[in-house]
């Protein structure tokens, strides 16, 4: 785990989801225990076990008595909406409301979006 200031069992929640989103971990596959979890990030159970239950209580995973956790269907569906809706947010927001100080106009800013795109 890289030390960025948050919790760790933020970070392992974040690392499971991202691995949803990016299809390492399909609906309905098993995803590493809270030991497993805990022993490869050299960190407490408990703090492994916290972060999964974070995204148990998202509805991202749900648990099989006896067997493990696995990814729940339309995890990666519900985790894409709230990830665009936080980009929007930290990004889009702000970008809208500066190119209004600006003097810009949403046309105008379309196509810096198109141009700027462009290039990479």
């Amino acid at each position: 785990m890289k030390d960025d200031g948050r919790p760790l069992f933020l970070q392992i929640a974040e690392q499971i989801s991202t691995s949803v989103v990016d299809g390492t971990y399909p609906e309905e596959s098993q995803v590493p225990s809270t030991n497993e979890l805990a022993a490869f990030h050299r960190i407490n159970p408990a703090t492994a076990a916290k972060g999964v239950n974070q995204l148990v209580a998202d509805g991202v995973l749900y648990k099989r008595r006896g067997i493990g956790m696995f990814v729940a269907e339309g995890a990666r569906t519900r985790l894409l909406e709230s990830r665009r809706e936080e980009f929007g947010r930290q990004y889009i927001a702000p970008l809208v409301t500066e190119a209004g100080k600006l003097g810009i106009d949403p046309e105008q800013l379309k196509k810096m979006i198109d141009v700027w795109g462009d290039e990479e």
